[in-house]
C-alpha cells in the first residue's frame, strides 16, 4: 500500500525532533505505533518496525516492514505522542 505518494496536496515537513524520534526508532529495529490520516480523511492506526525514512517528490516518507509507506505529513501520533508539522518551537530564554 502506497499512502498518500500521489496525493496532490502540498507536502507539510514535521518538526524535527519526529524525525529524530522515527530514524532512533528505524536504528534501534523497535515497533512502533502509528495514527495516521489516510487520503480520505479516515484515522487509521499502524504497527511495525520502520525500515526507512525518504524523500520522494518533494514529500518525505517512511516505510515499515510490512512495505507499507505513510507519508509524514499524514502522521498525527507517534508511539501516542502527538506529532506536529513545521520547525521545532525554539525554547524561550
Amino acid at each position: 500500500m502506497n499512502e498518500s505518494a500521489s496525493s496532490p496536496d502540498r507536502y507539510v515537513p514535521l518538526d524535527c525532533h519526529v524525525h529524530d524520534v522515527l530514524e532512533a526508532a528505524a536504528t534501534r529495529g523497535v515497533r512502533v505505533h502509528l495514527v495516521i490520516e489516510d487520503d480520505a480523511g479516515c484515522l487509521r492506526e499502524e504497527q511495525g518496525r520502520i525500515v526507512d525514512v525518504f524523500t520522494r517528490d518533494g514529500a518525505e516518507f517512511l516505510r515499515t516492514d510490512e512495505g507499507i509507506e505513510i507519508r509524514l505529513d499524514r502522521l498525527l501520533e507517534v508511539n501516542g505522542e502527538p506529532v506536529r508539522p513545521g520547525p521545532s518551537p525554539r525554547p524561550t530564554p
